[in-house]
């Protein structure tokens, strides 16, 4: 038997079955769902089924605010199934100031987006929740819309309508073989028959990487044992219910690692250990389904005593069920959902350690994708190609283990988690480490943050350090830990405050504005373009018209059919039918699926993949051509070498492509170089560099610096749900003529004029801390915008954010009508002024090649 249909989606958990209900919602109606047992087998029908609208991101609070929306309002009212919703609210609790922090940040997000979210005082908790004890506590976070649902009810009333508006659902009927034909159908096979389907989704949750291997496709997903514990009935809760009291709500304790929720007239508790286990990672039992593990109670007892000590009543229950069974994490615990890389018409909606939770909107949120051809909001933190084939059987169950002890970790604005680190590296890392690097991860690369300075210079990943691990998971999360330690930096712990390291990263910026400065660039993804279509093929790509003459540089944004900002790029042309592409680290597979479907239209180019095969450094400041001018007899003056141009040169013994461009905002080059020869180019301008004071810099100075010129980056302030032109880059849009993904709905937008804007802002000092993202701008009492990346200037000494205002904001609102704009960092607000130029160098002269002296600022000093 054959079928044919449009969709076949493989997995009958909570995903899967949103997904079918919200396609045929939108009018999806060929759709097949396979489901190798029964619906909710795997890890769905053992859930918890915890809703809550808490999150770090705006699309995964999004995604979790729909599911809530789905179950307690949608799904009733459609279909007439009850799915057991209990709006009973929720709670964090904590004794550390730095929680506080996180809670407050979050509240911040949640005013933006639309989200409540309640700081409570210790006495406020009492009242909230008074069966908790509240000694020692700082406060606690209400989430008073959250609550928790039936898991098998409501995947089943999803199941019912997507059935109703001709979704097919076989269960029992495991999938035995994925392919996909020369004509680019996919054909899914089983016992029963075959399906023939344009899309194919992997939606298998327990056994998507089984799927995965089938489709092609290797998935950074690890299944990982948890327990909870049902109470049976506790005489406190009996007493609440018999005098009408309403139910209680979710309470966490993130220090402690453990959530607690009422069931009926008892308990649900449910730990996380710091130490958690691992389970089918090289592949799942065949004949596993709707099985739980036995209990290993050892490993979580003492998280499960210290809920006892908060919420005594649990202490008078006994246990009437032990469920101990697998769920998925993905290295950074949040779900793939999306494009799978290198597959046309192939998604996943899977690796969800919050499946329940996050289900109800991951379904409409790739249903959305699916139909439109472009997500719903903007997609990188869940889009499965943020992991790129470093991901490999080590890295993912490091991670995932890692993800699953710090199920409750803060998420700091600079953390650094090191599980499963170093995996990529440059062959100049040991030598940054050597002069202090302190490392961060792009995109599986190590990459210099900052650079420590002194004598007591050590190798500062602190990638081997079992403290770290300690720290960020262990026993002493439990404790405020925001005390100063003194001494190096490097030491001082994470914080949502001011950090030690602040001043270093400054010292940073004013050697790259006074004398010259090193970054290591490397982390790019890089692609050579070539063929005889090659020009048409970049001259289709994006907004922007492409160099026209050999030894050029332009920048362009592709874009999604909505008009959105899919992808920047930087375009340089070093032949006739050959152009060298580069854009950010994360963007790799992203922008290769991009760069590969854009060539499927010509007959002949060729798109080559040149991340690992090439290095770069960065050299800029005003000394930046004396350094280089020592190693090269190339001439490097303005007129041969101007602004915006790409040479071929010989630097010392090593062949390098030179790109004239600064994202600094300096005079400077990009020099391009076989990895092999880094070492030695590396080596060579550190000496060159050493008689005018050339110091190494890193991404955090880097960050600095491009925000003081105003510069847009990738994936924070350019994302799909904007297009260039709200972004303040029309200059860079050229429609006349043209012919590009997303020119219709680009100039429908611009003619609306209904749209966003970003603004540069400069915010008076906080205090206490530098913003750093997603905080909410306000006017008065309306939020009116979102900042989207925010830092120091240290060569100005200004504190600047990129923001998007709202199409309601209005040029009055930011020129201080209604009390002027100020912008929300850890629940205080601060003054913010509307710029009308970048306030480091506005007409780019130092860019360009001058060197003239900036005028110094109070309390500004060489280091």
């Amino acid at each position: 038997m054959t079928t044919d249909t449009r969709v076949v989606i493989v997995g009958g958990g909570i995903m899967g079955v949103s997904l079918a209900w919200h396609l045929t919602r939108r009018g999806w109606h060929d759709v097949v769902l396979l489901e190798k047992s029964e619906l909710t087998a795997g890890s769905t029908w053992h859930a918890a089924g915890l809703c809550t609208h808490f999150a770090h991101n705006p699309t995964v609070m999004e995604m979790r605010a729909a599911s809530v929306r789905l179950y307690r309002d949608i799904l009733p009212g459609e279909t007439g199934e009850t799915v057991g919703f209990h709006p009973c609210g929720a709670l964090r609790v904590t004794r550390s100031a730095e929680r506080m922090a996180e809670f407050r940040h979050v509240q911040g997000l949640g005013e933006f987006v639309g989200h409540e979210f309640r700081i409570l005082t210790p006495e406020e908790l009492a009242r909230v929740y008074p069966l908790a004890r509240v000694d020692g506590l700082l406060g606690a976070i209400h989430e008073p819309n959250d609550g928790h649902v039936d898991p098998a009810l409501a995947t089943n009333a999803l199941a019912a309508g997507a059935r109703s508006r001709g979704a097919e659902i076989r269960r029992r009927e495991p999938v035995e073989a994925i392919e996909r034909t020369a004509s680019g159908t996919w054909v899914v096979h089983t016992d029963p028959g075959t399906i023939r389907a344009r899309h194919v989704v992997n939606a298998a949750g327990t056994w998507c990487r089984e799927i995965g291997d089938m489709m092609g496709v290797d998935l950074p997903v690890v299944p990982m044992l948890h327990h909870y514990l049902v109470t049976a009935e506790v005489p406190e809760i009996t007493a609440r219910m018999a005098a009408g009291e309403p139910e209680l709500p979710i309470i966490r304790d993130p220090e402690e690692s453990w959530y607690l929720r009422q069931e009926r007239d008892g308990f649900i508790v449910g730990p996380y250990e710091a130490n958690p286990r691992p389970w089918g990672v090289d592949g799942i039992p065949p004949e596993f389904g709707m099985e739980l593990l036995p209990p290993e109670l050892d490993r979580v007892e003492s998280i499960v005593a210290m809920a006892m000590e908060r919420v005594p009543a649990l202490s008078h229950a006994g246990v009437r069920t032990i469920v101990h069974g697998p769920i998925t994490f993905t290295p950074d615990a949040n779900p793939l959902v999306g494009p799978a890389f290198g597959l046309d018409d192939a998604w996943l909606l899977t690796g969800s350690s919050m499946g329940v939770m996050e289900g109800g909107g991951a379904g409409r949120f790739l249903a959305d994708w699916m139909v439109d051809g472009t997500p719903p909001m903007d997609a990188l933190a869940v889009d499965p190609r943020r992991f790129g084939g470093y991901a490999d059987r080590d890295y993912r169950v490091a991670k995932a283990t890692e993800s699953f002890g710090l199920q409750f970790g803060v998420h700091y604005p600079f953390e650094e988690r090191p599980a499963g680190r170093p995996r990529r590296v440059t062959p100049i890392y040991e030598a940054q480490a050597a002069r202090g690097a302190v490392f961060g991860c792009a995109y599986g690369w190590e990459r210099p943050n900052w650079f420590a300075t002194g004598p007591e210079s050590r190798s500062a990943s602190h990638l081997e350090s079992d403290d770290a691990l300690h720290f960020a998971s262990g026993a002493d999360m439990r404790w405020d830990k925001t005390e100063d330690p003194g001494g190096d930096p490097r030491d001082a712990p994470l914080t949502f405050l001011r950090p030690a390291w602040r001043e270093t990263v400054a010292a940073e910026c004013r050697a790259v504005r006074d004398r010259a400065g090193l970054v290591d660039l490397s982390a790019f993804a890089k692609f050579e373009v070539c063929g005889a279509d090659a020009a048409a093929f970049v001259e289709r790509l994006g907004t922007n018209r492409p160099p026209q003459a050999v030894g050029r540089i332009g920048l362009t944004h592709v874009l999604t059919e909505a008009g959105g900002v899919a992808s920047e790029l930087t375009v340089t042309r070093l032949a006739a039918d050959r152009y060298y592409l580069t854009s950010a680290a994360a963007a790799e597979r992203h922008d290769e699926d991009i760069l590969r479907r854009h060539a499927a239209a010509f007959s002949d180019v060729e798109v080559v993949n040149r991340t690992d095969h090439l290095g770069i450094l960065g050299l800029a400041g005003p000394e930046a051509r004396t350094v280089l001018g020592a190693l090269t007899d190339a001439d490097l003056d303005d007129n041969a070498f101007p602004w915006f141009s790409a040479r071929a040169i010989r630097i010392g013994a090593v062949e390098a492509r030179a790109l004239r461009v600064s994202f600094v905002g300096e005079l400077g080059w990009e020099l391009h170089v076989a990895m092999t020869d880094l070492p030695a180019l590396h080596e060579a301008l550190c000496a060159a560099g050493e008689p005018v004071g050339l110091r190494p810099f890193g991404a955090y100075a880097m960050n600095s610096m491009r925000l003081e010129k105003g510069y847009r980056a990738w994936g924070v302030d350019l994302t799909t749900e904007r297009t260039p032109i709200e972004a303040g880059l029309g200059h860079l849009v050229r429609t006349e003529g043209r012919v590009f993904t997303g020119r219709g709905a680009l100039i429908a937008r611009a003619a609306n004029r209904n749209l966003w804007r970003m603004v540069l802002l400069s915010i008076e000092p906080h205090g206490e801390a530098d913003p750093f993202y997603v905080h909410t701008v306000w006017n008065g009492g309306r939020a009116v915008g979102i900042v989207t990346s925010a830092a120091p200037g240290h060569r100005t000494g200004t504190v600047l954010a990129l923001a998007y205002l709202r199409p309601e904001a209005s040029e009055a609102d930011a020129c201080g009508a209604g009390g002027g704009l100020e912008v929300s960092i850890l629940g205080r607000r601060s003054r913010a002024r509307l710029l009308d130029a970048p306030p480091y160098d506005p007409t780019n002269e130092r860019l360009r090649g001058a060197t003239r002296p900036i005028e110094r600022l109070p309390g500004d000093h060489l280091d």
